[in-house]
């Protein structure tokens, strides 16, 4: 039977529609990809000391000015008749020198030295040759012969952070940030007790400072 000529337009139409294909189920939208872990941007690696007056980064917000209290002391130094200690605190660190007057050895011992920060915080001391992957083991001690001098930091071994593959690298939180936090560390302490071998026996030095004012660069 042959269609009417004025069906056919329809026919047509009819046709198209039924030789279009539906439309494809839609993929599914990727989930977003894992944000990176943010590392704090106050973190800073090792401790490399300045001669400058002034502690702290060159580019800081803020200006630190430190104290030490106890034992008191303006020149921030310690002296008896086996040794003498003279400190240098900065945001990122305790720089220290200690020097043996006597004629025989004397030892730190680190798996004894302690670190108290500024919210009052008591973990082992960290210093120049303490990873991450040190945080949990033992410290080697170090000898000071006689009447020889030895340098160094500190910090607390809890603020060490994860360095990833760069496992020989020593990233840390600072001891006080010089962000714009900083001004809220006014009057705050912080301590370290170091445990000294002196002809084998055990002796205790302790020293605290403070953050005596912030103030902007």
């Amino acid at each position: 039977m042959r269609t009417p000529l004025w069906l056919l337009p329809f026919a047509c139409v009819l046709a198209l529609a039924g030789c279009s294909s539906s439309p494809g189920p839609e993929s599914a939208t990727p989930p977003p990809a894992p944000a990176p872990a943010s590392v704090p941007s106050s973190v800073v690696s090792g401790a490399p000391d300045t001669t400058g007056s002034i502690p702290g980064s060159p580019n800081a917000m803020y200006v630190f000015r430190f104290k030490q209290t106890e034992p008191p002391s303006e020149r921030f130094t310690y002296r008896d008749r086996d040794l003498s200690f003279y400190f240098r605190p900065s945001p990122s660190a305790l720089y220290f020198k200690v020097e043996n007057l006597q004629g025989r050895p004397v030892w730190i011992n680190w798996d004894r030295t302690t670190f108290t920060d500024v919210n009052g915080r008591t973990s082992k001391a960290a210093h120049t040759t303490s990873r991450w992957r040190d945080r949990y083991n033992s410290q080697a001690n170090v000898s000071i012969q006689g009447l020889q001098t030895y340098s160094d930091y500190l910090f607390p071994m809890d603020y060490l952070v994860d360095p990833g593959a760069q496992t020989d690298t020593q990233p840390h939180l600072p001891i006080v940030p010089e962000d714009a936090s900083a001004p809220t560390y006014t009057g705050r302490t912080f301590s370290v007790e170091f445990e000294m071998l002196v002809e084998d026996r055990p002796r205790t030095y302790a020293f605290t400072f403070s953050i005596a004012s912030v103030i902007p660069r």
